[in-house]
Order: structure tokens, then sequence, then C-alpha cells
């Protein structure tokens, strides 16, 4: 993800999935590299609190204690919370409304890993990213792990992040899987989870 990030520098980052928060505070962290690198590059002073580049993470249940320590963490300027289902109709349309002012948008989607959310999730937010950068799905290892892994879990072989992504693919040529970002990692949770958007 920190490559991805450079790579792209995006303005914007999407994340369905906070859970403690952990990876809000490495993407804010990273789009505060990308300014510092940009004012390094133009020769301009850096003001780390004023910058327009944001995180905006969205779960349906962000424990109080969690946003708390988001809050009081020093990329909290950065970073934006909507609590509430990724799927629902409202959160959709304004997590759109937010993405429009800005150019190039990052998805990253890790929260329900059933095939119809991660599907829903798929078609309200991967239009979002912009040419040349990803939408990641996450967890879509667990198509190529034993059933007997996920017992308490609604999802599994047949039914995860992995089968939403092809299904999600048969009509949307616009995207492709990224096999170059798996096939140098030694592991991944994410195997056919990168996708580049290529028009």
């Amino acid at each position: 993800m920190q490559e991805l990030i450079w790579d792209v520098r995006p303005d914007l980052i999407i994340e369905t999935g906070i859970a403690h928060g952990g990876s809000l505070v490495l993407s804010a962290s990273m789009l505060a590299l990308l300014d510092m690198a940009d004012a390094i590059e133009s020769g301009v002073s850096l003001d780390p609190v004023k910058s327009d580049r944001k995180v905006l993470g969205i779960d349906i249940d962000i424990r109080a204690h969690n946003y708390a320590a988001i809050e009081a963490h020093p990329m909290a300027s950065r970073i934006e919370m909507i609590q509430a289902s990724s799927v629902a109709p409202e959160v959709s349309s304004r997590v759109c409304e937010i993405a429009a002012d800005y150019q190039k948008v990052l998805v990253c989607l890790d929260s329900n890993h059933t095939h119809a959310h991660v599907l829903a999730e798929l078609e309200a937010y991967a239009p979002l990213t912009s040419v040349g950068s990803y939408c990641v799905v996450f967890d879509t290892v667990v198509e190529d792990m034993p059933s007997e892994m996920f017992p308490d879990r609604p999802w599994g072989p047949g039914d995860n992040p992995k089968t939403a992504v092809w299904e999600y693919l048969k009509s949307h040529r616009e995207f492709e899987i990224d096999k170059t970002v798996q096939d140098k990692l030694l592991i991944t949770v994410a195997p056919d989870g990168f996708l580049k958007r290529i028009s």
C-alpha cells in the first residue's frame, strides 16, 4: 500500500472498514509524506496541518475508544470518518459528493467480506477510482483458504471478496487485475485484489 500510494499520489483515499484505525493512520501518514515531497520539489514551505489531501474512512461501528484514539492522533486533521453502513445509498451518495472535490482518488475495500457486500461496495465506490489509480479489495485470500478457517463467519470459499471481484470485472472493463503488485510480494491477503483503473 505504501508503494501504491507513493506511485499514484492520491488526493483522497477512501477506506471501508476502520476497525482500530491503523490503516487510516498509515494512509494519512503517506499523504503527509506526499505533501512533504511536493513542498521539497516546488521549494515551498510546508504547513502539515493545512493539506487538502485526506483519508475518508467508513465503518458501521466505530467504537468510542477507537474513535477517540484516532481523533487524538497527530494525523487526525487528515482523517474524516463516517459511522454507517458503507452500502447504504445515503452514505455512498455522501462519499461521492466528497470525492467530487478531488482529482486523484484511491479506494480500499476492507469491511464485511461476503460476496454480496463487497460487490455492492465495488458498484458504489470503484467508479470513484481515478484512471491510473487503484481500487484495492482486501481479504480476497479467503477464496484460497480451507472453509474450516471461517467457522463463525458468513464468508468462506465461494462467497468472499475474490468472487465479488471476478463478478464485478465481467461487466467493468475499465478495471484490470494488476498482478505485478501481488507477484512481487512474498505473501498477500489480496491476491487478484489490486484493481487498476485503465480507462
